[in-house]
């Protein structure tokens, strides 16, 4: 009769404990369970006062892509098991740092998107939320010159944080 060491009996333990988690874990900092096998992101209708034609197309894209390549998860058209629908409701540019003669030396671009997510297997995690990020650029170029590069860094902030609020509960 051969008699196992207790390193080996620890490990063996270990790899059962391991194994049996109910979660799935991923070095994107997503904790998505297992139950969940697709998601869908539905078109982000532009509600703002001024349209950036291109944002909503943009903003729908980059958060398909990054449960592509972040994730597990299948993207489906509709019905997905996590789901995201919402509409962008405000693409603004208002001054910013006044200097002492009263020009703005400075300018913001604000994009504020709400985001309903619904989770078909855990409904706990459902959220309604407004996200809304900014980006300033000087006062002295044209909005249309950084237009593109600031919604670019702007939308890839917006995904970051819906991706997060919805798969990264920690």
């Amino acid at each position: 009769m051969r008699i196992v060491s207790a390193n080996t009996m620890f490990a063996l333990l270990l790899l059962v404990v391991i194994s049996s988690c109910s979660m799935s874990y991923s070095f994107t900092g997503a904790s998505i369970s297992p139950d969940v096998k697709t998601v869908s992101v539905d078109h982000f209708q532009n509600l703002a006062p001024l349209v950036n034609p291109t944002l909503s197309n943009s903003l729908s894209e980059k958060l398909r892509d990054r449960f592509v390549t972040q994730t597990r998860l299948n993207v489906i058209s509709s019905y997905g098991d996590l789901s995201f629908s919402g509409e962008i409701r405000d693409y603004r540019v208002q001054p910013v740092a006044i200097q002492g003669n009263e020009v703005a030396a400075m300018n913001r671009l604000t994009i504020a998107v709400r985001v309903k997510f619904e989770n078909a297997i855990d409904p706990s995690q459902n959220y309604d939320k407004t996200f809304s990020h900014f980006e300033d650029f000087d006062s002295r170029q044209q909005l249309v010159q950084v237009e593109q590069e600031l919604v670019s860094l702007i939308v890839d902030k917006l995904v970051e944080d819906i991706f997060n609020s919805a798969v990264a509960n920690w």
